[in-house]
């Protein structure tokens, strides 16, 4: 199951996922997921902790710390980017380099689930 995704263009040099980014990223820690996975929409920090947590029934609570340390190493490295400011509240969105990486994430964890069901995947 896909979720639409809609993303801002960030410049890349040479337009194509530099590998080293791709090393860095998947497999994904699960909190870098959530967050990467709730900025297809614009959301500020604060706004994706309750969504994360919402998501996950209070299973996966991202703190500060770990919140705002992950969307400066995304914005970084071009994952995500900087849309606007709200209430003195950043709101980020997610880039196609980082609906890139996401793809790659939800196809790697679908292999996954199925392998562990006994399904092979055939590709």
């Amino acid at each position: 199951m896909y979720s639409e995704v809609r993303y801002i263009e960030v410049k890349q040099s040479g337009g194509f996922m530099d590998n080293k980014i791709r090393r860095i990223y998947v497999p994904m820690t699960e909190s870098g997921f959530y967050i990467l996975f709730c900025l297809q929409q614009p959301q500020h920090g604060y706004g994706i902790s309750q969504q994360v947590k919402q998501m996950t029934g209070g299973d996966l609570v991202i703190g500060a710390g770990t919140m705002y340390g992950t969307l400066s190493k995304m914005e970084k490295d071009g994952l995500i980017a900087f849309v606007r400011e709200e209430e003195k509240r950043k709101l980020y969105q997610i880039t196609g380099l980082g609906a890139e990486i996401l793809s790659l994430e939800i196809r790697r964890i679908e292999r996954l689930y199925k392998n562990s069901k006994g399904e092979k995947i055939n590709e």
